[in-house]
């Protein structure tokens, strides 16, 4: 059910931002050089790494590490950068990964593929059998501002309470916290 559910919401919501995908796709090309999408390699269900798309808010040359590990992470911003993630407009490409079961819309967000503590932490507590989420109950718990073992923790929680109930509670304060730009660091 939770697939029929992704699929129907991925394919409406496509429909739904297909101008503001396009319209971003534009701003993106038209204020910095390089590709629209970034294709960044994450981990996936039972560990495995697929590409996950997002628009482009960071230059070129930027290290693929997580943001918060960046020195001065601003400077590696495109000039509409910081608006996209506040946004979270970067975010829409995913819908793809959705649409090809590489995501669920609900679900521990992906790990880029050499955040080796965060995998470790997810494998020994069970986290890695999940497929990954655009959202999920640690994203709206705190975000990018959480420490990872807290973050495993939250996937711990959702791994066990999981059901069609807490991913609409999920997907409702994600919205919120969206609207509201809750929880972006950059």
């Amino acid at each position: 059910m939770k697939r029929i559910f992704d699929l129907m919401l991925a394919l409406l919501a496509a429909i739904l931002f297909g101008v503001p995908l396009l319209i971003t796709s534009v701003m993106v090309r038209m204020t910095s050089p390089g590709p629209v999408l970034y294709w960044s390699d994450r981990v996936g269900r039972n560990n495995k790494i697929f590409k996950m798309p997002k628009f482009r808010s960071m230059c070129v040359d930027t290290p693929a590490v997580a943001t918060h590990l960046l020195n001065s992470p601003e400077n590696y911003l495109t000039p509409i950068g910081s608006f996209l993630r506040k946004s979270s407009l970067d975010e829409l490409p995913q819908l793809w990964s959705i649409l090809k079961g590489d995501m669920s819309f609900v679900g521990p967000r992906p790990a880029l593929f050499n955040q080796k503590d965060l995998i470790a932490l997810r494998t020994q507590a069970g986290v890695h059998a999940l497929v990954p989420g655009l959202t999920g109950w640690a994203q709206v718990n705190g975000r990018d501002e959480l420490p990872i073992p807290q973050k495993v923790q939250l996937d711990v929680y959702y791994l066990q309470s999981r059901s069609f109930g807490l991913d609409l509670k999920i997907l409702w304060m994600t919205a919120l916290k969206v609207l509201a730009r809750d929880g972006v660091s950059h």
